[in-house]
């Protein structure tokens, strides 16, 4: 028995995926986050937010950054680690679109490199390594996976990068269900 045309295109888009997984998976991995918020700039190890995110532990920079910028901690650490599921498969898809572009570009305002070079395609490489670790997206996964030494992250609209992520896991469910 043959198998059908659904079950090859679904085969070669996984294999394609995995492709591009493997190939944008980052040589090496943001070490430097550089947290801003209005005139607030601190420059703190990946290790050091990840500890945060992971197990509510401000450092000294951490607490004095959030106390200066009138952030809320547990609000930025919700931020921070609230997963968004996704298909890793439908998310390759939809960022190689013409609105994943747009998608890519606004999260690139909160999360970015100094430069501000090859943004949309250091987020993208950072947002599909994060989604097929685990089937879902977190934004301090984001931003270990993101493939530069250092990344820029705006604070001030962490909760905005946050929105856009669930924006496109409702758009992914969408393209899901009709698929």
């Amino acid at each position: 028995m043959l198998p059908n045309i659904s079950s090859i295109r679904r085969c070669l888009i996984l294999t394609i995926t995995t492709c591009v997984v493997l190939s944008t998976a980052p040589a090496f991995a943001a070490e430097k986050v550089v947290l801003k918020y209005r005139v607030f700039r601190e420059s703190l190890s990946v290790k050091e937010l990840s500890n945060f995110a992971d197990n509510g532990k401000l450092s000294v920079p951490l607490r004095v950054g959030f106390k200066l910028a009138q952030q809320d901690p547990n609000k930025v650490r919700r931020y921070l680690t609230n997963p968004v599921k996704v298909n890793p498969i439908i998310l390759d898809r939809v960022l190689n679109s013409p609105v994943g572009n747009v998608v890519l570009d606004q999260i690139s305002e909160v999360i970015h490199t100094p430069s501000r070079k090859a943004d949309r395609q250091a987020m993208r490489s950072a947002l599909v390594l994060s989604a097929s670790q685990d089937n879902d997206i977190k934004l301090i996964e984001v931003i270990k996976n993101y493939p530069s030494t250092e990344v820029e992250l705006d604070g001030d609209r962490l909760e905005k990068a946050y929105n856009q992520l669930r924006r496109l896991q409702e758009a992914i469910l969408l393209i899901k269900t009709n698929a």
